[in-house]
């Protein structure tokens, strides 16, 4: 009787981590999104996750929500400074979400300061550089 409920523990062990590592590493789809960083928060009560949000149009329609992980520092820090500009977003999408890393299964991995298309005579801080 030990033995076999040590078998089944051990099967139940040995999915659940092998669904973490598929989760976790392997990449449903690569990718970039642009738009302008209306969102950039810290939240959660036991578990506290980076999320946000970008608008992909003018009127605001269309919204990307994404994550961000706690070792991007980088990432963090840049989607902090340019909070209200025009990104682009670069991303990783799992095929299903971790409740302690964030609250979508989008994964920024890189974050650049871009132009915005809906007002091409301005021009952004990285060009007055």
């Amino acid at each position: 009787m030990k033995k076999t409920l040590f078998k089944i523990l051990f099967a139940i062990l040995l999915l659940a981590i092998s669904y973490y590592t598929f989760i976790y590493y392997v990449s449903y789809s690569e990718g970039v999104r642009s738009g302008e960083l209306i969102k950039f928060s810290r939240k959660g009560v036991a578990i506290k996750t980076w999320e946000g949000e970008i608008s992909q149009g003018i009127s605001g329609a269309q919204i990307f929500k994404f994550s961000v992980e706690d070792k991007q520092e980088t990432v963090v820090q840049n989607l902090q400074k340019y909070q209200g500009r025009y990104v682009k977003l670069t991303y990783k999408e799992r095929f299903d979400k971790l409740f302690w890393l964030g609250d979508t299964k989008y994964f920024i991995i890189k974050v650049e300061e871009e132009n915005s298309p809906h007002f091409s005579g301005l021009r952004s801080k990285k060009d007055e550089k």
